[in-house]
Order: C-alpha cells, then sequence, then structure tokens
C-alpha cells in the first residue's frame, strides 16, 4: 500500500558560470535535504549552467554524463528520488532542455524534454527565444514512488494548462516544474500559473528556481514554491539560495478531489482533451 505522506525539499541552487562548482555544490545541498528528512529532492531549470541561448551549446552533455552521473550518485548516496532540475542534453547533433529523474538506488527512471520551447517577446522588457538554439521534445513523462505518480514539466510548460490535465488523466498527484522565470515574467505570473494548475487539476504543485543572480545575463526570480490541492501556498523561497521543505499528503488530494468532484463532472458531450502522446 502506498504510504499517505512523505516530505518533499525544493533545492534553490545559486548557478555560476563554473560547471564543476555548481555540480559539486548541487551534490552538498541534496545531501543536506536527505538531512533534512526529504524523501524527493528536486533541483532548478539548468542548475549545470547559466541559462541563455548562448550557454546551452557550450554546457550541453549527453546523457549519461558528468551532470547525470552525479546525480545517479548523489540519489544512491542519499537513498531518495532526484530530480535532477534540467541540463542542456546533447543528442544527435540536436540539442534539448532535459529533465533526469534518478530512484534511491541510483537508476535513470525518467528523462523528460522541454516541450514547449520559451520563445517570448515583451517589447521594452524581455526577448528570449529558445528555439534559436533548442528543439522541443516529443511528450509528457511519469515517474511512478511509493507514494504517488509524478508529472514532469519544465518552466514554459505551465503555462500550457493541456499538459497539466494530461498529467491528472494519467493518474498523478504532484506535478513538478524546475523553471527559470525572470524578473518580468516572475512577479506577474509565476505564483498564479503554478497555483492555477494545482487548483484545476487538484493537485500538488512544486516550482524549482535558481537562485537570484543579479549579476546574470538572465537573471532569475527564484521564489520556489510548493502549492496544495486547494491552490494554497504550503512552502516559499525568496530569492536567495536555499532549500525549502513541505509535507505532501496524498490523503488530502483525495479529501479535496471528493469534495469538489470536478473531474466526475466534465461534459465529454461539449468539450474533450485529447492525449495525443505515444510517450
Amino acid at each position: 500500500m502506498a504510504a499517505s505522506k512523505f516530505k518533499i525539499a525544493l533545492v534553490q541552487l545559486f548557478v555560476t558560470a563554473n560547471k564543476s562548482e555548481n555540480l559539486a555544490r548541487a551534490s552538498k545541498l541534496i545531501s543536506q535535504a536527505a538531512g533534512g528528512g526529504a524523501n524527493l529532492v528536486a533541483l532548478p531549470e539548468c542548475f549545470n549552467s547559466p541559462y541563455g541561448t548562448k550557454f546551452f551549446p557550450e554546457y550541453a552533455e549527453k546523457i549519461p554524463g558528468e551532470s547525470t552521473n552525479m546525480l545517479a550518485k548523489a540519489a544512491k548516496d542519499n537513498k531518495v528520488f532526484l530530480v535532477g532540475g534540467s541540463i542542456p542534453e546533447e543528442d544527435g547533433g540536436k540539442l534539448y532542455n532535459t529533465s533526469t529523474v534518478f530512484n534511491p538506488e541510483g537508476e535513470l527512471i525518467a528523462k523528460f524534454r522541454k516541450v514547449h520551447l520559451f520563445d517570448i517577446d515583451v517589447p521594452g522588457k524581455i526577448r528570449f527565444q529558445e528555439s534559436e538554439v533548442l528543439s522541443p521534445g516529443s511528450g509528457p513523462v511519469t515517474f511512478d514512488t511509493p507514494y504517488c505518480k509524478v508529472g514532469l514539466a519544465i518552466c514554459y510548460d505551465i503555462r500550457f494548462p493541456e499538459l497539466a490535465q494530461i498529467y491528472t488523466r494519467r493518474g498523478c498527484k504532484l506535478l513538478l516544474y524546475p523553471g527559470a522565470f525572470n524578473m518580468t515574467t516572475g512577479p506577474a505570473h509565476w505564483e498564479l500559473l503554478q497555483r492555477g494548475r494545482a487548483l484545476d487539476n487538484q493537485l500538488y504543485v512544486g516550482t524549482i528556481s535558481p537562485a537570484r543572480d543579479e549579476k546574470a545575463s538572465y537573471v532569475a526570480w527564484g521564489h520556489s514554491t510548493l502549492v496544495n490541492p486547494w491552490g494554497e501556498v504550503v512552502a516559499k523561497a525568496g530569492p536567495e539560495e536555499d532549500i525549502i521543505y513541505s509535507d505532501v499528503d496524498m490523503s488530502y488530494v483525495d479529501e479535496v478531489r471528493s469534495s469538489i468532484p470536478t473531474s466526475n463532472q466534465r461534459r465529454a458531450d461539449i468539450y474533450n482533451l485529447q492525449d495525443m502522446s505515444k510517450n
């Protein structure tokens, strides 16, 4: 029988231009999170490199590679489920923004490539085009734990409610989004989107940002967060490097879904969502 409650740790890592330094720091914080009682630990988007199209080719690795080898060892040494944020991945001459997941035995159990690439142009504020360098992934990815099924996505993917709905239909009770929102979209949309996905799907949503570096070419908003199925923020970091912890209670997911049974009240005669992925 699955345990009804477990502890999650979201690691808001301060990322530098030194990959070896990033990996060593991440390894240390994973151990710290496990020491704090976490059963599942998650890192931020691009935890091994600065975030930016000019950095992706330079820092890209194959999987397995230096960064994922560290993750496998850290998961095994600390006996935790580990969501390795994301790294720039090189495969077959293409680059991807890729998240890997390892079980407490250090085995790779899931790999998700960012589905929706971050291409935006907010006049006078920010322009960013991931598609200039990266290729998109092919579909949703879930992984199983003794506690619940978890859905995985990255940053800009959170803006697409259909993906979260598909994960919910696949049986997920927790969605994790490693993400690096910026100083324009962060204060405007970061928490709002998380609460929307959690409330619409009546599940937990965790977001994991890099810590804010005011000197970086791309300044992350920070504020890694966990939201419960009622849409409440139950844990939230500031802008600085930090680890935030929270219990994730599966019985509470069931209670909310039973109290307001929207999943059983959908009108398939009026609208429908199709899961087209073969993943």
